[in-house]
């Protein structure tokens, strides 16, 4: 079924207030509340899921770690790293969470393809790779059977701060970016791609961009 989707495009945001903000929306939202989609970046923060392991996070330094409330291990985000949140009525797209997940890697590898860059997602470890390396996130979380949280999207950006972490809970897993694959890239351009694929993928028919 065709339906409404609102984009907003909100730049750099604090961490902690998006995720009480992306909260608030869940806990509100009606039955006829249109789904939205977050476009953001946030200040260098590392944020550990709801069975995250401390020992995933072995040297933070000044990054501050914030527990949330989305599925898997620590992850790291900061500037230059595109960060898309779905707040979608699950039960109303009339998809599960697998098929969720399994959409927003499509999308991912979708817009890699038209910079000729080849990824794919692993049936293990949710998220996309190129090359045995991560280059984009996934963590969700469904409340009232709505989804919020998102992906993680290393466009420009700088990896050193995966150093001080186990990226996802793995100890050899390699992180990468879309800067290091196509020197050229420009984050804009990606975030237009990404959301034409998804509001394609998600038959969305009536978007409208805050």
């Amino acid at each position: 079924m065709d339906s409404e989707i609102v984009v907003r495009r909100l730049s750099l945001q604090n961490y902690a207030e998006t995720w009480q903000e992306m909260k608030n929306f869940t806990d509100l939202r009606q039955a006829d509340t249109p789904d939205e989609v977050w476009l953001l970046q946030h200040p260098p923060v590392f944020t550990q899921g709801q069975a995250g392991k401390p020992e995933h996070v072995l040297n933070p330094g000044d990054i501050p770690v914030v527990q949330t409330d989305r599925g898997g291990q620590v992850t790291y985000h900061g500037p230059g790293q595109l960060v898309m949140y779905t707040l979608f009525d699950l039960k109303r797209l009339k998809i599960g969470i697998r098929e969720l997940v399994s959409k927003l890697e499509t999308t991912v590898i979708q817009v890699l393809a038209d910079y000729k860059i080849s990824a794919a997602a692993r049936c293990d470890a949710p998220g996309v790779y190129v090359n045995e390396a991560k280059i984009c996130s996934i963590g969700l979380r469904v409340r009232r059977g709505c989804s919020y949280h998102g992906i993680a999207f290393n466009i420009d950006m700088d990896l050193e701060p995966f150093t001080r972490i186990n990226p996802c809970g793995f100890s050899n897993l390699t992180v990468t970016q879309m800067k290091q694959l196509t020197p050229q890239v420009n984050f804009k351009d990606v975030e237009s791609k990404i959301v034409s694929y998804l509001i394609e993928n998600f038959r969305y028919n009536q978007p409208s961009f805050i």
